[in-house]
């Protein structure tokens, strides 16, 4: 909420009477142990003591009485970061080697700030009292989420000063991977909240953590699974558990904060049914800094996680994903057998024959999928066969038909075939772009794989599905809410092989929520230059527009290219220059060969039943929508208006259906660019049959026009005949007694297609 400076007298922090304008650098004080950690021991004297500290960390960045006095580059799980002094303008360190260095008068510092923390103490509790009034009658309870990290300590004060002590519950969250000293602070505070009144509970997974870990794969940045198998659905449960009540509406206090990150700067104060469905959430201290969070703790006297002191700027999951690099190699100086525990299994799960530099390199991080899995047999398998979708399972883990309670009625005619162990589910494959089909999938997925994980059950709220005697589903209001999770099943998510056998596994959700829109296309075109140096669009909406204009191979490297200069003679608004993008966009844009190589030419596809397709090549929810809202924006832009490579209908201000439709090709020219640009994707493939560029089912590098304008074998040869004919220096094609052969001049190239345009203009 306030700014702040370092403070050369102290030692500490000063706020300032102004508001923060911008994120906070997130300052945290630096003790001893993390000094020794990074060798500062060898520059500077001082004491080994761990009641105050010496300097303040800034991401990298080391302060010392508000000097910028050392940084730190690198590090990894098993490399030291390296620590590199600053220095003064006669190039020597400005802390001189041999510096007696002086704890922060922590005293000092709280009296300096005493005033303006009260200010911003007040409005918080304030804050909380009143939320408390105005919720209280229409929830059935108030919990603290409890982490046992600085803020959440900060938060269990500021609620215990503001609301009566048995008016709210406080629930620990155990995922059996917390630090070390997490556990010894929760001890603790539990012990205190005992003495004060305040119920305290323990929530934990069923699951010990190595189990899961065996069971759903490491966990990755991608397939977080770990926080709803071992937070949210303990904690849910637990609190069922406490009131008695499945259909309970309570309220979550939340010690979130915007300075921690872009996308929480995005959260507000009170939200519903945003961290979990069907409940409330208030984060009273959204707004602080850390610099503010850490003055609270020393003004108060609030007991300190040990990790802090021992250079672990958070203190979440020990070994999480989520973090890597220096954060990494404290924790693993700080805490060595409990770490290697993770990496062992991380060992036991992964095939991969350099698995030292998997681990310390962070390439578990990245997992999107099954692929790098050892003994991952699948058990879970669809194909399309005669216009029938057939889904393969066997040694299922649960019973399919509990699962499918959970539909209702299905709107189609189905047909199981097999035994209980062994089945084939058998469907016209024309409802396969439904999301009716989406949830029946997901049914089977369920259970092939579920593993009674219970995330299912908690997002139930109507009690009507229990793991407690094995899986039992009675009296399903057909709300689906069970499944609202990732592909239907986290463990089929967590451990599925990729689509395609990995073909092009790029992250496909290019453009994030920053697709281009029509007025920045016109703006570029109107003055390229200008545009690129100067223009309106905001940080992330202009790196997103410049990957956009680099994979049509309008720009590069911020320069425009010669092919813009050809869109510009050809006419920004005529179907053949977005015709010749297209073709770029396609092999020049992961999202773009998606689309093209996923989206059949005129099928209709629910807005839900695209995201679930997304889905299955390991894209996250989030992204899989942000996908599919792009391909919105690209249908508004002459991609769309003026080419017709797709349309969407909407409902409202929602999309309802998308649909990729025929490409309009007005110059053949276009699609003998397309063929050399096939050629030289399929290495040099430059004799082809009609038959082979209609056969979407080959995996192949190259996109055939075909399939990218949605032509038919009759649309094709009228236009293959016409470029032999005009073009033999580039192409012969005939189809004579039944044959059909296509053959480019191999010492030509798409390039050379390009000067065909700058010739003919």
């Amino acid at each position: 909420m306030f700014d702040y400076k370092y403070d050369e007298l102290t030692g500490g922090l000063v706020l300032l009477d102004m508001d923060t304008v911008k994120l906070s650098k997130e300052p945290r004080p630096v003790y001893s142990a993390e000094m020794d950690a990074i060798g500062m021991d060898t520059y500077w004297r001082y004491d080994r003591q761990m009641d105050a500290p010496y300097m303040w960390a800034e991401s990298s960045n080391y302060y010392y009485r508000g000097n910028l006095v050392a940084r730190v580059k690198g590090g990894s799980l098993y490399e030291q970061p390296v620590l590199e002094l600053t220095a003064a303008d006669d190039e020597q360190p400005l802390l001189a080697e041999g510096t007696v260095l002086v704890p922060v008068d922590i005293p000092a510092m709280v009296e300096r700030n005493r005033e303006l923390l009260t200010v911003l103490e007040q409005v918080t509790l304030k804050m909380i009292y009143n939320y408390y009034k105005r919720n209280v009658a229409k929830l059935d309870c108030f919990h603290v989420a409890f982490s046992g990290g600085k803020d959440s300590i900060v938060l269990l004060d500021l609620v215990k000063k503001a609301l009566p002590k048995t008016s709210f519950l406080v629930i620990f969250g155990n995922t059996g991977m917390e630090f070390p000293d997490t556990y010894k602070l929760v001890d603790i505070v539990e012990q205190q909240c005992k003495e004060e009144g305040v119920a305290f509970y323990r929530a934990q997974s069923h699951f010990q953590p190595m189990e899961s870990w065996n069971l759903f794969g490491p966990p990755s940045k991608v397939l977080r699974w770990c926080c709803s198998v071992h937070k949210s659905t303990p904690q849910t449960l637990k609190i069922r558990e406490i009131l008695g009540k499945d259909d309970y509406v309570g309220s979550d206090i939340v010690g979130v904060r915007k300075h921690e990150s872009a996308t929480r700067a995005t959260y507000d104060y009170e939200s519903y049914g945003k961290k979990q469905r069907g409940q409330y959430s208030l984060n009273p201290i959204l707004d602080w800094s850390s610099a503010e969070i850490w003055l609270y703790i020393f003004t108060n006297g609030l007991v300190i996680n040990e990790a802090y002191k021992k250079g672990n700027a958070r203190a979440g999951c020990l070994f999480c994903p989520m973090s890597s690099g220096k954060a990494d190699y404290f924790r693993n100086k700080c805490y060595p057998e409990e770490i290697q525990k993770y990496t062992d299994a991380i060992r036991a799960a992964v095939d991969d024959p350099d698995i030292d530099s998997y681990i310390s390199n962070g390439g578990w991080l990245n997992r999107r999928n099954g692929r790098d899995l050892k003994n991952n047999p699948q058990n879970y398998f669809e194909e399309t066969k005669d216009g029938m979708l057939c889904i393969h399972v066997s040694n299922p883990r649960t019973d399919w038909r509990e699962w499918i309670k959970t539909l209702g009625d299905v709107p189609f005619d189905y047909n199981v075939e097999g035994t209980s162990d062994d089945y084939v589910v058998k469907v016209s494959a024309s409802h396969d772009k439904t999301t009716d089909m989406k949830y029946f999938k997901q049914v089977f997925r369920k259970a092939a794989s579920c593993v009674g994980c219970r995330v299912c059950e908690t997002n139930c709220s109507h009690g009507c599905l229990s793991f407690k005697d094995g899986l039992h589903i009675e009296n399903c209001l057909h709300c689906k809410q069970c499944h609202n999770i990732d592909d239907g099943c986290l463990i089929y998510h967590s451990i599925q092989l990729p689509k395609n056998g990995g073909f092009n596994m790029k992250s496909i959700n290019s453009f994030a929520d920053h697709a281009p829109k029509q007025e920045w296309v016109r703006d570029f075109f109107l003055d390229e230059e200008r545009f690129l140096e100067d223009n309106t669009l905001g940080p992330m909406q202009i790196q997103m527009f410049k990957k956009f204009l680099t994979a049509s191979s309008l720009v590069e490297k911020s320069k425009v290219t010669d092919f813009e200069k050809l869109v510009k003679k050809l006419g920004v608004e005529s179907a053949t220059s977005w015709g010749l993008i297209y073709v770029n966009l396609a092999y020049g844009n992961p999202q773009f060969d998606w689309y093209v190589r996923n989206m059949e030419i005129g099928s209709s596809y629910a807005r839900e039943a695209l995201e679930a397709k997304i889905q299955e090549y390991g894209v996250s929810d989030k992204d899989s929508k942000s996908i599919v809202k792009a391909f919105k924006r690209f249908t508004d832009i002459p991609l769309g208006t003026v080419l017709h490579f797709g349309s969407v209908k909407m409902n409202g201000r929602q999309i309802d259906s998308l649909t990729r439709t025929k490409a309009a090709v007005e110059d053949i020219r276009v699609i003998l660019y397309c063929l050399y640009k096939f050629a030289e994707a399929c290495d040099g493939y430059y004799q082809f049959s009609l038959s082979r560029l209609l056969d979407f089912s080959i995996e192949s590098a190259g996109i055939s026009p075909a399939l990218l304008f949605g032509m038919t074998y009759d649309e094709m040869i009228p236009p293959l005949l016409g470029l032999s004919a005009k073009y033999p220096e580039f192409i012969n094609a005939s189809f004579t007694h039944d044959l059909e052969k296509i053959e480019l001049v191999s010492d030509k190239t798409a390039n050379d297609v390009l000067k065909l345009f700058e010739e003919e203009l």
